[in-house]
């Protein structure tokens, strides 16, 4: 049975133009999932859900065999300031649909979907299961990490950010630090007290300067970033205290935890909010990759994060878009994009 991909195109175009009218900012998304939710509904997927998390599985599920998932999320950021159009309008000129959360990553829901719908009732010797989550921009508690122990087991996921229809096989992890450097309060105009920002200096050279032993082929090194810095009260006063914060963007040679023990060694200042967030890679040898390739995909690592740092099963981001474009002014799709990303879809799971 060939899959009529103009037609589920179309559909999954007028789906992403309702959502893109429907405000989804991370932690607001009632309104967008039970329109998602009634969509389904009217395609006849049965569907579960668990807050703004809604999820379908194939009819033939089966628990012997291995379990696809496919995965996308319906939040997006907040418009920035420099947006020239209406964010929430969706606007289609010529090949490109305008609006936020187009590329990030409503193509790719939509598109995975229409994949779902046509793959549903076809014979597969896999379990099939589709997966719309909230709260991603964010890394929220209560988006896809609070719905994984409700689904069947997951062998593989398919998660649907823009990628260009290229296999990100690799993933960076993320870990914030917040660091506190501890003077002592003086008179600026006497030889008194100690500062905190001197003290804090040397450790934000460290954070410029080190270089971890493990460099990833597929992500390179991995990368700290000093972001933020507060200290001092008026300019005569010593500071007795200096902060700032630190970005760590981890590669899939580190656990967060190693990382940050390295840190703590060099930085005892250093306290991190959270290692839940790790970096990820597939084998290029897995089935899926394989096959990928052989429809000449190229692999590649990706420096940016997603639901994937969540999962504790093997994963990998393909989808339509380009990640340059998210989180920008004046966000976009091409309409080709999504519908190469369904027939690539359907493909590759045939």
């Amino acid at each position: 049975m060939i899959a009529d991909t103009k037609k589920l195109t179309q559909e999954a175009v007028e789906l992403l133009q309702n959502l893109i009218r429907t405000e989804s900012i991370s932690r607001n998304e009632d309104i967008a999932a039970d329109l998602l939710q009634n969509y389904m509904h009217s395609k006849n997927l049965p569907t579960h859900r668990s807050g703004n998390n809604i999820w379908t599985i194939a009819p033939d599920f089966d628990e012997s065999r291995q379990t696809i998932l496919l995965n996308a999320h319906i939040d997006t950021v907040k418009p920035s300031s420099s947006y020239t159009r209406n964010p929430f309008e969706p606007t289609i000129e010529d090949d490109i649909l305008y609006g936020l959360g187009s590329n990030d990553d409503g193509g790719g829901l939509v598109s995975l979907l229409q994949t779902f719908r046509v793959l549903k009732d076809r014979k597969r010797d896999y379990n099939l299961v589709y997966l719309a989550s909230c709260e991603e921009e964010v890394s929220g508690k209560n988006g896809i990490e609070s719905v994984l122990p409700l689904l069947p087991k997951i062998d593989v996921a398919i998660v649907g950010e823009p990628t260009g229809m290229q296999p990100a096989v690799a993933e960076k992890g993320l870990m914030v630090l917040d660091v506190t450097a501890t003077g002592k309060a003086g008179h600026a105009a006497r030889n008194e007290g100690e500062n905190a920002i001197y003290k804090a200096l040397g450790w934000i050279e460290w954070f410029r300067d080190y270089q971890f032993e493990k460099v990833s082929d597929l992500l390179g090194a991995n990368k700290m970033s000093v972001t933020v810095i507060n200290a001092g009260t008026q300019h005569n006063v010593v500071p007795d205290k200096c902060t700032f914060v630190v970005d760590v963007r981890t590669n899939e040679l580190y656990s967060n935890q190693e990382v940050f023990d390295i840190i703590k060694s060099h930085v005892p200042g250093a306290e991190y909010r959270s290692t839940r967030l790790n970096s990820s890679r597939i084998s290029t040898s897995h089935p899926l990759i394989q096959k990928l390739v052989g429809m000449g995909k190229k692999p590649f690592g990706s420096p940016t994060l997603s639901d994937q740092a969540l999962m504790r099963f093997p994963s990998f981001k393909l989808g339509p878009g380009e990640s340059s474009r998210s989180h920008t002014a004046d966000e976009f799709i091409k309409i080709s994009e999504i519908e190469d990303a369904i027939g690539t879809y359907i493909s590759l799971l045939s």
